[in-house]
């Protein structure tokens, strides 16, 4: 079979330097088997490449400098040096010192600048730490809301597996802010975007969505806040009575896991983070994925962060980052697909 003109050029952001983001893509990278399915692109070091190879102890041979993309090959470790690293020790680099904090925040810029260029087809983003981008006048929570800025479209956080897949309205915001930043409109919009990624990203034809409470006990109604009855409640049904959409709830979000509703759906919407990803990392952790759902195009992470108590001893579980490519590789072509069919249906 001829996989050059088929594979898939995943794009990598280095993550923290000093966590298990390298680590992990050299992991998954060892696996010659893997690069049957796609060619990795880093956007990062080869001297970091290197310096962790050492440290890992990893026979890996297959790691090349590529200045231009038609230099891209497969079956190698493509990287970009981002930056002139040749001074840069590596080995002495800590936690929060400038070349550390750096790293990752030039590492997401070029890789989004090529995915948006479409010089790689999907991208995974490594852990980082975002309280240190922040302190380097990055403006942004997150990467979601990283991408939201650069790329077309309105983006959703979309925790996925086979069993569980978990979407938030709200994303990295304290708990005292959240009922402010909740509203009926942006509750309606979040199930758009997620009721679209469901049939175009993952070939459902008519999804089935359950929306999660806000209050203990959904607000025992109207005893415990108001939210259900004021915000969730009147986005659901504006969708489900409107487009006849299958949108039911608010249900209470420890019930509904307590007795394994999410089985019966297809997505679940949460109204803040913990809600949706205690839950989700409880059931799924290190198989996990987050998904930049509703963006013109693909990107996933692992579900974990950036493990600095266990960095550099070559014992990170590249489980979740796997699953991380194999999902935004699937997704890609899923959407391609639907593309077609919809091309086909209106010519």
């Amino acid at each position: 079979m001829n996989y050059k003109k088929k594979k898939i050029k995943v794009g990598f952001t280095t993550g923290d330097i000093n966590g298990i983001g390298i680590e992990i893509f050299l992991k998954v990278c060892y696996k010659k088997q893997l690069l049957d399915f796609f060619t990795p692109v880093l956007f990062g070091s080869t001297k970091l490449c290197f310096y962790y190879k050492k440290i890992l102890n990893m026979e890996i041979h297959n790691i090349q400098e590529v200045k231009k993309f038609k230099d891209v090959s497969d079956y190698k470790i493509n990287v970009f040096n981002i930056c002139k690293d040749d001074i840069i020790k590596f080995e002495s680099i800590k936690i929060n010192q400038p070349e550390s904090v750096k790293y990752p925040i030039l590492s997401l810029k070029k890789a989004v600048k090529a995915l948006k260029e479409g010089k790689i087809d999907v991208l995974v983003t490594a852990p980082v730490n975002k309280k240190f981008m922040n302190l380097k006048n990055f403006s942004f929570l997150g990467h979601t809301e990283y991408l939201q800025n650069i790329l077309e479209g309105e983006s959703l956080m979309f925790m996925i597996h086979d069993i569980l897949k978990i979407a938030l309205v709200t994303n990295h915001l304290p708990l005292k802010k959240i009922s402010s930043e909740l509203n009926t409109k942006k509750i309606i919009k979040s199930i758009k975007i997620l009721h679209q990624s469901l049939i175009i990203d993952f070939c459902i034809e008519k999804p089935k969505i359950a929306v999660l409470g806000c209050n203990p006990h959904s607000s025992d109604n109207g005893l415990i806040g108001n939210e259900e009855k004021t915000k969730i409640k009147p986005a659901i049904d504006s969708l489900f009575q409107k487009k006849g959409w299958l949108i039911f709830g608010p249900y209470p979000s420890d019930s509904f896991f307590g007795n394994q509703s999410y089985r019966n759906f297809d997505a679940t919407l949460a109204m803040y983070h913990d809600q949706g990803l205690i839950p989700f990392k409880t059931l799924t952790f290190n198989q996990g994925v987050n998904f930049t759902a509703g963006l013109s195009h693909i990107r996933t992470s692992p579900d974990h962060g950036v493990a600095y108590d266990i960095a550099k001893k070559g014992i990170a579980n590249e489980n979740s980052f796997e699953e991380a490519i194999f999902r935004a590789i699937k997704i890609f072509k899923n959407r391609k697909e639907y593309m077609k069919l919809s091309s086909s249906n209106l010519s």
